[in-house]
């Protein structure tokens, strides 16, 4: 075990005393802060003291589209506890938190977690094939640690790289917006309707880091697939290349075979959780369980490739 800390400190210390991280870290945070501001810039400013008569309207308009002859069961339910959330918010006089409020901006910024993704590919796409490409790898294996930990230390030294910029993402953006829209609402409580209509409160720091937590499954499935590429292949051109493509294309695909019953088990239907929050998976009969078994098959098939590869590879040729 400590010799597999060791190496996960050397490979740390190859990627964080590149400039290039920095500069990664850097237009991170400049983005996240630009994207902060224009979007404070351009939201409609609400009046929080008229909210109660919104949420009416809201309420209304949500039982008029419940209404609606040919809504899929799935939306209607949907509609329904969003109903009865609202309902609750007017009860129990709990103005929302979603709309111009620091965590409003901070869930925002969980969109640039597919920038995070992408600084990560950058990362994993170089940190094997690089060793081949200046030859640095016979040095690395000849030392008294086997394949597997030296492989596994590049694995672990990359999604410890990602959970870096997430932090940083997180930290940012709750900076940031709370100097917009001040921190006064960081106690807000989170509501949300179960299955059964019950109504649930928890705190909005609660449901922010759920929701960051759950949009990292595609994170980790792009990054292992960049991995894999980089160690099959040699070449962290084509892992960036192929990575990045099917990270762009994965939704297109999905959106123009979602009327198929197999495409259910097709990677981009289950990299995103979040769906499960709202109550409206992909396809009908998909649950949280099934996209957490279907993604475990992907990372078990793309690490088992990349370990038995390399494993058996010969670093002379």
């Amino acid at each position: 075990m400590i010799r597999l800390l060791n190496l996960v400190r050397n490979e740390n210390m190859k990627i964080y005393r590149r400039l290039r991280t920095w500069i990664l870290v850097g237009i991170l945070m400049a983005i996240t802060v630009a994207a902060a501001i224009l979007i404070e810039r351009n939201s409609p400013r609400a009046d929080n003291a008229d909210w109660r008569a919104e949420t009416s309207r809201h309420i209304e308009e949500n039982k008029r589209n419940t209404a609606q002859p040919g809504v899929p069961d799935s939306y209607k339910q949907m509609l329904e506890r969003d109903t009865k959330v609202m309902e609750y918010r007017l009860q129990n006089d709990l103005p929302p938190a979603d709309k111009n409020t620091l965590w409003k901006g901070v869930l925002d910024s969980a969109n640039l977690i597919s920038l995070v993704t992408i600084f990560t590919v950058i990362i994993a796409a170089d940190i094997v094939a690089a060793e081949f490409a200046t030859g640095t790898i016979k040095m690395l294996l000849i030392r008294p640690a086997s394949r597997a930990k030296i492989l596994l230390s590049k694995y672990a030294a990359t999604l410890a790289f990602s959970i870096l910029l997430l932090v940083i993402l997180f930290a940012t953006s709750f900076v940031i917006n709370g100097i917009l829209y001040g921190f006064g609402g960081a106690d807000l409580p989170y509501l949300y309707a179960s299955k059964d209509g019950a109504v649930h409160q928890t705190g909005m720091l609660v449901h922010a880091l759920q929701t960051y937590g759950l949009n990292c499954a595609g994170l980790v499935m792009i990054v292992t697939l960049a991995f894999m590429v980089s160690t099959i292949f040699r070449s962290s051109s084509m892992a960036i290349g192929l990575s990045l493509g099917v990270m762009f294309l994965g939704q297109l695909i999905l959106g123009f075979f979602s009327k198929y019953n197999w495409i259910k088990y097709y990677l981009f239907a289950n990299t995103d959780l979040t769906v499960y929050l709202t109550g409206m998976p992909p396809k009908e009969g998909m649950s949280m369980g099934f996209s957490l078994a279907v993604l475990a098959v992907y990372f078990l098939i793309f690490n088992i490739l990349s370990w038995s590869i390399f494993m058996k590879r010969d670093v002379a040729a």
